[in-house]
């Protein structure tokens, strides 16, 4: 078995990636290589086509190129870095002064500088790396949700919060979602499967979201970020790990 193509019991599980590269061959043939390495991988060409990327899915790590149309790669890691503080951030360009990289890692908050050409198994290297320690640290970052008792366990095991029926339903379904995302609809709809006199509309549902969110707040240490975002014109993402228990 190839151990760059289907990992070890040390790799990462399947990273989600997003490569913001302006130049289409280059990006192409990144795209491809990470891709067959096992990695989900969603490419944009600036930073405007990230944001579009950012609104409906939840990236581990981040592979940018400095030399981008409109905003420069600097300015989008000093964004990708504030409101993602736990994801991994490469920086791979061609700019190789000192200077370019003590801004990458200052102002960019980069975990890794890269210079042009990369071979390209190094950057699968360097990206499976960067996603161990990313494990590491998100795996004592999880939530624990049982669903026998209905309790929700915060990563530092200091408060069980308990779930309504209706609250595990929907938590369970964002965890299961790709990207951990549903429409607004699809979670109205949940509850229709198991009452047809159970039909939620979208304000049940919002004011269902909002008590979840406070019970996850109530046990946070840190952080302002919800744990469930609203996801303009589609419904909800849930920002936080968890973990099945029994």
């Amino acid at each position: 078995m190839n151990d760059l193509q289907h990992g070890t019991r040390d790799t990462p599980w399947p990273l989600v990636l997003a490569l913001v590269e302006d130049d289409r061959l280059l990006r192409e043939e990144i795209e491809v290589h990470l891709k067959a390495h096992g990695f989900e991988v969603h490419a944009a060409n600036s930073a405007m086509g990230l944001d579009d990327l950012n609104a409906r899915i939840a990236f581990d790590l981040y592979l940018i190129d400095l030399n981008l149309p409109g905003e420069n790669g600097l300015s989008l890691c000093r964004r990708v870095r504030q409101s993602r503080p736990d994801a991994g951030i490469v920086i791979m360009t061609a700019r190789v002064a000192l200077n370019d990289r003590i801004a990458g890692y200052k102002q960019g908050g980069a975990d890794v500088y890269l210079t042009k050409p990369v071979a390209p198994d190094e950057l699968v290297l360097v990206l499976l790396s960067l996603g161990r320690r990313l494990k590491q640290t998100q795996t004592a970052q999880e939530w624990s949700l049982s669903l026998r008792d209905r309790t929700l366990l915060p990563p530092d095991h200091d408060k069980k919060l308990r779930l309504t029926s209706k609250e595990k339903t929907i938590l369970l379904a964002l965890v299961q979602a790709k990207d951990n995302t549903l429409e607004s609809g699809v979670l109205c709809d949940l509850f229709a499967e198991e009452d047809s006199d159970a039909l939620m509309s979208k304000h049940a549902l919002e004011e269902l979201i909002a008590r979840l969110r406070k019970k996850f707040k109530s046990a946070q240490v840190d952080g302002d970020e919800p744990a469930i975002k609203s996801v303009w014109g589609v419904g909800y993402q849930l920002c936080v790990r968890i973990q099945f228990v029994n």
